[in-house]
């Protein structure tokens, strides 16, 4: 049997079914296939960050994630403890998700939603789009790029029969050993294996009436050798999920015994619990070198692993998502040149060498909360001890749990598709690389565009997502003519916006601010440029060399 499409994507997991969902939503075609039932058994993520978020009040499935069967009033405090019978060490208070309010930077604010919440919903919002289709039980077998006829893939069906795709692209979101990526030949860099884990999956009615600790969301657990071990709170009632940290020596395989006594001891007393899911996996830094292969591409785990501390891995692959489908629907209706394929390695890759060092940081704090015996004893020294440790892990992951330049403030600096006009700091540009927490909103090119409330009570957010937007800030409409006219000439869709409210105007810098379908700033000015064409040309990726490209020292 043969279909054809315009894009086949390998994989339904988040990344797979955002990059479908949005690729529909902009009005293409789109199957996807996916080797498992869509059914999650064990969610390897539970927090959507605050810039996913964002991308789903575009779609319009905000009220679905707030509405998951996650316990909204459940306390999201993560805990630093002996045992949940033993010493706590420290604790960070954080607001339960029903209390928790969006940060002046953004109109949303980060969610508690487990990926066995959050992938329906997903797959409600991929499937509801009209060019849209899903696949289950169909495995990737193999794929033949014949350039400009596009790709050529084979499936095999859940009934054994073979199924050849025809696509113009084909992006492989199928996980950290993408056989899309090992296809291609594409390798992989970094710091490679940082631990074996494993996690269990149990339920336990009651379990924090079992301790004497004020509930929390993650429970980390502190031996002598910095922490070893966490409880999850995966649906804020009765199920969560034990993680064992193990080293980078040997994967462990424990008996069903053996992991209801590691939960005891966690726990500091025997109890009862109902295993329901064992999944081992490994913890690994990695990189591919190459995010793209002439029409096929990676995103998601495909293209770059990282360990979970700091909730980055699946947020980032969502942002690859988002970043490639407006590319990928440009080059498809016509008015996308080549260099929008090229510019998606160049500004996805240093995003997730930046998240994967970030991370891996957070778990060297974590392992490196070291002491010796004297954790356990009562009395000074033992306090002393304590004390020490909860200091070194209270301080130390500040930086995990309020990372919001990790999630927000990525800049492409390099990108072919934006058009840098001023003088730029490297120094500046590698302070904001370096720095995980404190986010500065901007409108140089290539930066998040800024949230501001309007006063007909939008976001600026909610002014992008479908086009291009040319913002003019203290400035009529109508002088934006010439880049409006420019832009209908190449069939670039493209709003014009006036702007004279006092507090985007200061918070946009600019008179001029023109801002891409992904809401990222393409370019600024004070005024117009003289040749509106060519900037055109250049966001659109249909210039052969960037001329505003070369005032920007990288």
């Amino acid at each position: 049997m043969e279909r054809s499409t315009e894009v086949l994507v390998v994989g339904a997991g988040p990344v797979g079914l955002v990059l479908a969902g949005d690729l529909g939503w902009r009005g293409r075609q789109c199957i996807v296939v996916e080797r498992g039932d869509g059914v999650i058994g064990q969610p390897k993520m539970d927090q959507v960050g605050i810039r996913t978020m964002e991308f789903c009040r575009r779609w319009g499935i905000v009220d679905q994630v707030e509405a998951s069967p996650y316990v909204r009033s459940y306390p999201q405090d993560n805990v630093y403890l002996t045992s949940l019978n033993g010493y706590e060490l420290g604790r960070e208070p954080m607001p339960a998700m029903q209390d928790e309010k969006p940060p002046p930077e953004s109109p949303q604010h980060r969610e508690r939603c487990p990926q066995n919440m959050f992938d329906p919903i997903l797959q409600r919002f991929a499937a509801a789009q009209p060019g849209v289709e899903l696949l289950y039980r169909h495995r990737f077998i193999s794929l033949r790029d014949e350039g400009p006829d596009g790709v050529v893939a084979q499936m095999t069906e859940p009934e054994g029969r073979t199924l050849t795709i025809r696509a113009r692209y084909v992006v492989g979101c199928d996980g950290g050993r993408s056989p899309v990526r090992e296809q291609l030949g594409i390798g992989m860099q970094g710091r490679g294996l940082l631990t074996y884990t494993t996690n269990v999956v149990f339920r336990c009615a009651g379990f924090n009436a079992l301790h004497d600790k004020r509930p929390g969301y993650r429970y980390m657990f502190v031996g002598p050798d910095g922490v070893w071990a966490t409880i999850v709170a995966i649906n804020g009632a009765d199920q969560w999920r034990m993680s064992l940290i193990g080293n980078d020596k040997e994967q462990r395989t424990y008996t069903e015994q053996e992991l209801r006594e590691v939960a005891q001891r966690l726990l500091g007393r025997p109890f009862d619990l109902e295993i329901l899911s064992v999944l081992p996996w490994t913890r690994f830094e990695q990189v591919a070198d190459h995010y793209r292969k002439g029409n096929v591409f990676l995103a998601g785990d495909a293209c770059h692993l990282t360990s979970p501390t700091g909730g980055l891995g699946m947020n980032t692959g969502i942002g690859d998502a988002v970043d490639l489908s407006w590319k990928l629907a440009a080059r498809l209706e016509g008015w996308g040149g080549p260099a929008l394929e090229d510019a998606y390695e160049i500004e996805r890759r240093p995003v997730a060498r930046r998240i994967t060092q970030f991370s891996t940081g957070n778990l060297s704090t974590m392992l490196g909360a070291r002491s010796d015996e004297r954790l356990y004893e009562p009395g000074p020294a033992g306090d002393a001890v304590r004390a020490r440790v909860g200091r070194a892990l209270t301080e130390g992951l500040k930086r995990e749990w309020y990372s919001m330049n990790m999630h927000l403030g990525y800049r492409y600096v390099d990108s072919p598709v934006c058009a840098y006009v001023e003088p730029e700091d490297p120094a500046q540009i590698e302070a904001e690389y370096l720095d995980g927490t404190h986010y500065r909103p901007s409108t140089r090119p290539g930066c998040r565009a800024p949230h501001a409330w309007m006063a007909d009570g939008r976001s600026t957010l909610d002014l992008f997502g479908r086009g291009f937007v040319l913002l003019c800030l203290s400035a009529p409409a109508a002088e934006g003519t010439a880049v409006q006219a420019a832009a209908r000439e190449a069939g670039v869709p493209l709003a014009v916006q006036a702007v004279d409210e006092p507090h985007i105007v200061q918070l946009y810098e600019k008179r001029f601010v023109l801002v891409r379908p992904d809401g990222h700033v393409a370019w600024r000015a004070d005024e117009i440029p003289a040749d509106a064409h060519s900037l055109m040309r250049t966001v659109a990726g249909n210039s052969t060399r960037n001329q505003h490209h070369e005032a920007l020292p990288v």
